[in-house]
């Protein structure tokens, strides 16, 4: 199955770039790209993607409110945020509006390429340690940071479901979470799944602001 993905920046010696190292891969095709938020929306109306690689910084429609406008369709494809800033505020506005996770643009490109296979999966959050230092600077711009939860959605979930989800915010990935609660991963990996659906979230990194958000997860990365 090929990965359909659409490249949103408004340099187009990195678009270059990037598409070389996406074309030299059997499971991916540059199929769309953009150099702003704007012109990435119209594309998306006449071009199925699976993945949008997205740049923050951009003129006429930025990559937060382009991402927040892309991720309100239900059959939205999947973003992933490209900033030049490590904990970088942009990026963090970004995983709020709904983007599955962000990489630096300085990455090596097998983490690049591994990190589309994994949001395209919607099976793990991207660099969930570089995500969860993003939220620990961050949280406290949150509502919730410092409360009990105030999350009424967060009272369908089980004890065991709870669970899981702190160490999901925690940035731990299935394997690890298995581990910890001596289940095995494909129980946890079910568990995540009921999370996401009693929550209405699309992805890991939504579960991580989420926690956060609610006071689940307290800066510092402990529940």
């Amino acid at each position: 199955m090929t990965i359909r993905v659409m490249l949103v920046d408004d340099q187009v010696l990195l678009r270059t770039g990037f598409r070389m190292v996406l074309a030299a891969q059997p499971d991916m095709e540059v199929v769309a790209e953009a150099g702003d938020g704007v012109e990435a929306l119209q594309v998306l109306r006449s071009t199925a993607v699976d993945v949008v690689l997205m740049d923050v910084r951009m003129p006429k429609l930025d990559g937060v409110e382009a991402t927040r406008r892309i991720c309100a369709d239900p059959d939205a494809p999947k973003v992933l945020i490209l900033t030049t800033f490590d904990l970088d505020e942009y990026a963090f506005s970004a995983l709020k509006a709904g983007a599955s996770g962000f990489m630096l643009k300085d990455v090596p490109p097998g983490e690049l390429l591994a990190a589309i296979r994994a949001v395209h999966s919607g099976d793990a959050v991207v660099a969930p340690s570089t995500t969860r230092r993003l939220l620990d600077r961050f949280a406290p711009m949150l509502p919730g940071t410092g409360q009990q939860p105030q999350h009424k959605e967060l009272e369908r979930l089980t004890d065991r479901e709870r669970e899981v989800m702190v160490l999901v915010a925690q940035g731990l990935s299935n394997g690890e979470i298995a581990a910890r609660l001596v289940l095995s991963e494909a129980t946890v990996k079910t568990h995540v799944g009921r999370i996401l659906t009693k929550l209405g979230l699309r992805d890991r990194v939504q579960v991580v602001v989420l926690a956060y958000e609610t006071g689940l997860v307290r800066a510092g990365g402990h529940g």
